[in-house]
């Protein structure tokens, strides 16, 4: 569930104007101007040139490209944010994130490796890649970059 804080700064991060709904699959690559949220399943290679929020349902098993990245459900691979990744309560994360904030909900799950640097760096691609709730609210651990 999206605290007050995330909720505002995605709704100023810009329009949401691309939904997977729950059940829905997808094998592949996907690029979206602007926002996503994602409650179903993806494999491939995701690009958002906005916010990403992936719902408490959704999975996503693959990388994952943009501004900022919200994880309420399970993503494995590898996640790329020039801004801010939140680790919601009950989500699951497995791979290597490369962020300029981080921010993981007490009750998250983080398998992995961290990399924390300027957000210009994290996002571009390297030249010779080519690439097709009522509840309490839990303990928060925000890390930031020079912070």
């Amino acid at each position: 569930m999206l605290g007050k804080k995330e909720m505002e700064d995605f709704e100023k991060s810009g329009e949401l104007n691309s939904i997977i709904g729950r059940g829905s699959v997808i094998d592949g690559s996907l690029k979206v101007q602007s926002s996503m949220r994602v409650d179903g399943r993806i494999k491939g290679q995701i690009q958002v040139t906005d916010s990403l929020v992936v719902g408490k349902d959704g999975e996503i098993d693959g990388e994952v490209r943009a501004k900022n990245i919200i994880v309420g459900g399970r993503v494995k691979g590898k996640i790329f944010a020039s801004g801010k990744v939140v680790l919601e309560a009950k989500s699951v994360f497995q791979g290597e994130l490369k962020t300029s904030k981080l921010v993981i909900d007490d009750g998250a799950v983080f398998d992995g490796t961290c990399s924390m640097s300027d957000g210009a760096k994290i996002l571009a691609l390297p030249e010779n890649e080519v690439r097709p709730q009522n509840v309490e609210r839990p303990l928060r651990k925000e890390i930031g970059a020079g912070a």
